[in-house]
């Protein structure tokens, strides 16, 4: 069973804002509209701050190269708790293949994607899922179980386009190992063993999302996806297009993620964070919608096995770097994060320090 079908979620069908992005609009509905207290766009943005850019390919290959990028890593994982990977090794041919399939299904009518839409107290499916007490984002999204394999509903993943499924089940496989992969070379960045950090396995947790934002008629008073942080291990994005997004939040500004083609953008969430005893940092972020072009991102959230336990890692707990985080189940960190009913990332990490908030 998956650990999130005993979530109760509180929603509701919400229209499609693909389609109501197609309609001669002058402004956007009330229920898209982002206060000021919300963190709009129009918050501080830096554009001389660039996300780090880690080659995967020095930390594989070994030797001076690999000491140099083990440092440079280190250092993206404490100060922006993020970057972005190239020569990632996923295949070049899957990538591509994900890309043209993730775009022809939001080219589907309607009707199609309405097949696997959201059901009632069920994160999974085609939509938007509605949290109460917030405002509607400007994106569209299809939502999976993606591993293990049991806790696949397929009823939810696409006939359409024709061999989909095939190419999910790859990519999201591909995508597994690299997190384990990249996560051994993040433990050993803080000089433990590669082993002694990778928490995300064979067995782990995924969760997959495919995310659509229109274009925009007031692309200012709107938002792609709220400011939150990740309760993941990592999270691994693609861009399929040119078009920004994504955005960090680094020394009280917003710095904007440009993509790099076929690169994968690294987020570290609050497992790593846990993990790693507070070293790295789960890193705030947000999406940017504009005004004529469409985005169209794919994400996988990777997490530990469901029998994992999160804690700091021991090697990293010394005299003078007492364990900052209790240990606790994953499922039972779930529930937590949950039963907040998403709101407040920081208070929701701060539940499991040792000596309180």
């Amino acid at each position: 069973m998956a650990l999130l079908s005993t979530i109760n979620w509180a929603t509701n069908q919400i229209p499609s804002v693909q389609e109501l992005a197609r309609e001669p609009l002058d402004s956007v509905p009330q229920s898209y509209v982002c206060d000021v207290a919300d963190d709009p766009v129009a918050d501080r943005c830096n554009p001389s701050l660039q996300v780090p850019l880690i080659n995967m390919a020095n930390l594989v290959n070994g030797g001076e190269s690999q000491e140099e990028e083990l440092q440079k890593l280190y250092s993206a994982c404490r100060e922006w708790g993020a970057f972005q990977l190239i020569n990632h090794g996923v295949p070049d041919r899957l990538i591509k293949e994900m890309k043209k399939q993730t775009r022809e299904f939001y080219d589907l009518p309607l009707q199609e994607k309405m097949r696997y839409a959201h059901k009632k107290d069920s994160l999974e499916g085609y939509g938007q899922p509605f949290i109460n007490n917030q405002k509607l984002q400007w994106s569209d999204m299809m939502f999976l179980n993606s591993l293990p394999v049991e806790d696949r509903n397929f009823s939810f993943w696409p006939e359409n386009p024709q061999g989909f499924k095939e190419n999910i089940d790859s990519y999201t496989k591909g995508m597994m190992k690299l997190a384990v992969s990249l996560s051994g070379f993040m433990g050993m960045a803080t000089g433990l063993k590669a082993s002694e950090f990778s928490e995300v396995g064979e067995d782990g947790l995924q969760h997959f999302r495919m995310n659509y934002y229109p274009p925009c008629p007031q692309p200012d008073q709107v938002i792609g996806c709220s400011p939150h942080t990740d309760i993941t291990t990592i999270s691994l994005l693609l861009e399929l297009g040119d078009t920004p997004g994504l955005q960090i939040r680094k020394d009280g500004y917003w710095a904007t993620v440009k993509p790099v083609p076929d690169a994968v953008d690294v987020i570290i969430g609050h497992i790593t964070e846990i993990m790693s005893n507070g070293i790295y940092k789960a890193a705030e972020h947000r999406a940017v919608v504009n005004e004529s072009k469409v985005r169209i991102s794919i994400i996988c959230f990777c997490y530990p096995g469901k029998n994992a336990t999160i804690e700091p890692v021991q090697d990293l707990v010394k005299p003078d770097c007492p364990a900052i985080y209790k240990s606790i189940s994953l499922p039972e960190y779930l529930r937590t994060y949950f039963d907040q009913k998403l709101e407040g990332n920081q208070q929701f990490i701060n539940t499991f320090k040792v000596h309180g908030p």
